[in-house]
């Protein structure tokens, strides 16, 4: 599935981050606005089950995050038939979820530690396909 701006106006595609640590938060959208994509970050990810987040052309979640299960939240998106078919991709340190990942509907799962040109080749790749 193609990764691409969802409105005429040529805007760059948008990456919604879902991670609690903000100093990895800052980190990622600094990545992806060097590399073309619009990012918009949010550290509670409970706001997702509210619709109270700007419209993405890939969800970027964390698994453990406080408050929420980050695979819930990977669910929650993937059952929402405005969301369905957005992108998803999972990340954790957790090599053990990636199982639970996409049983949740995720497309992709990251482990962590990962480099910066892992993250953009996952993105990447998600955008070829």
């Amino acid at each position: 599935m193609m990764i691409e701006a969802s409105d005429a106006n040529q805007r760059r595609p948008r990456i919604v981050l879902i991670e609690d640590d903000p100093a990895i938060s800052e980190v990622l959208t600094i990545l992806f606005e060097r590399n073309g994509f619009e990012a918009v970050s949010h550290t509670d990810g409970r706001l997702i089950f509210n619709n109270e987040y700007a419209g993405g052309d890939l969800f970027l979640i964390d698994k453990q995050l406080s408050g929420v299960d980050g695979l819930e939240i990977c669910r929650y998106l993937k059952e929402d038939p405005a969301t369905s078919e957005v992108p998803v991709i999972v990340f954790s340190a957790s090599p053990y979820v990636e199982q639970l990942a996409t049983a949740a509907g995720a497309d992709l799962f990251i482990e962590k530690p990962f480099s910066s040109k892992a993250l953009m080749d996952a993105i990447e790749e998600e955008e070829a396909s």
